[in-house]
């Protein structure tokens, strides 16, 4: 397990932007957290890691967005969604299972329908009207791999 605390906006914009810098394609981030935690602003900032240079905004009406970047990003918002079926239609599998990076937002509404080795990103607020707790845990070497990354510094 990782934990960090971030205690501004901006610390919060750097670690999703060295956290975008390790990921790879393949890479599967499930958010989980309060409606207000900063989801998409650390997804905001992951995209910048990853180079993208499209102004990143929640899929919130479309569940999904696509991006290009040094790989491609593919960011799910499931907030509204009322029926898993939905996903299907989608073909999210397609996304999960591609050369790309994931990140889906309240992911906890589909757990059982993601990969094993899925990273879980909870994302909390702490005291101050920035601050945030980010807990990350997962299984697998890839998870170890940007564990050991994110220890570094």
């Amino acid at each position: 397990m990782y934990k960090c605390s971030l205690h501004s906006l901006e610390d919060t914009e750097k670690f999703g932007f060295r956290l975008g810098k390790i990921l790879k394609g393949g890479d599967i981030l499930c958010f989980i957290g309060d409606l207000g935690a900063g989801k998409t602003t650390l997804t905001k900032s992951i995209a910048k890691g990853l180079d993208v240079k499209d102004y990143v905004t929640s899929p919130t009406f479309t569940l999904i967005n696509e991006y290009q970047g040094r790989v491609p990003l593919y960011h799910f918002d499931i907030y509204r969604l009322d029926d898993v079926d939905s996903l299907y239609d989608l073909g999210f599998e397609e996304y999960f299972y591609s050369n790309g990076v994931c990140i889906i937002e309240w992911g906890d509404k589909i757990l059982s329908l993601l990969p094993k080795y899925t990273i879980i990103l909870e994302i909390n607020r702490g005291n101050g009207d920035n601050d945030r707790e980010v807990t990350i845990t997962g299984q697998g070497d890839r998870y170890t791999e940007i564990v050991e990354e994110l220890n570094k510094n």
